[in-house]
């Protein structure tokens, strides 16, 4: 039988979602936790991977087991044995070929940014207190619109097939302790919201202009972009599915 778990997690503590060989993950918690209480081997697939320190509101993961499992009972006894960083929202039955990574739909993620010194916010969004135009950044937002191949964004050495997204939205609005940066897409790259945001906050500082967006893109290369913000300031927030791989 194959589960999906809806889960969150603050980021900061682990080297990223998945299994790495000499630092933990939150794959790595999850997996123990389950392998315990359902005395067997457990291994779980995540809907995408998360870098060292970046958080997730919404993340999904699916399992296979053999034993006979009572949903919400697993999920309370599950939050009682992770660290209080990982939290156990629902586990539901799933078709048995629904796939946690390739059946999602899309997936949103959000940057915060401060734009003035609080203490209450230095590990949960990036500080920056130069002004910015938020304008030229959702004008250039409008721009990545009109793209499809974002290699410029990506990560190097990664071993994707293709660098082609389709972003659905992307957007910059203002919060009470800043701004944020709203992304939708059917698929992101290794560190491309991260390289995204620190290109836009450059053309929202004057260092590129909107139409040095375009270059960029057709550059194809990662060094062209802007700087890679820091990991505390990202989110992954929502992962759709199709409602038909529920039982």
């Amino acid at each position: 039988m194959r589960y999906f778990i809806e889960l969150s997690y603050n980021g900061k503590a682990y080297h990223g979602w998945q299994n790495q060989p000499n630092a933990i993950s939150v794959q790595e918690v999850i997996e123990n936790a389950l392998s315990t209480l359902l005395s067997s081997s457990i291994s779980i697939v995540g809907a995408g991977r998360t870098d060292a320190g970046v958080h997730a509101k919404q993340m999904f993961a699916h399992f296979d087991t053999d034993s006979e499992i009572d949903e919400k009972q697993l999920a309370y006894k599950l939050n009682s044995f992770l660290p209080k960083d990982v939290a156990i929202h629902e586990i539901f039955g799933v078709k048995d070929d629904a796939h946690a990574r390739f059946d999602a739909t899309s997936r949103a993620y959000i940057y915060e940014l401060s734009t003035a010194k609080n203490p209450f916010t230095t590990e949960t969004a990036y500080l920056v207190t130069l002004p910015l135009d938020v304008e030229a950044m959702n004008k250039a937002c409008e721009k990545l619109l009109g793209h499809k191949d974002f290699q410029c964004f990506s990560k190097s050495n990664t071993d994707v097939k293709t660098y082609y997204c389709t972003i659905e939205s992307a957007v910059w609005s203002e919060t009470d302790s800043g701004l944020k940066f709203e992304i939708k897409a059917d698929r992101f790259l290794r560190n491309m919201v991260r390289a995204i945001v620190g290109t836009l906050l450059n053309i929202g500082l004057g260092k590129l202009t909107i139409d040095d967006l375009d270059t960029i893109i057709a550059s194809k290369n990662r060094s062209e972009a802007g700087y890679s913000v820091p990991a505390h300031g990202l989110y992954l927030t929502e992962v759709k599915y199709p409602k038909s791989i529920r039982l």
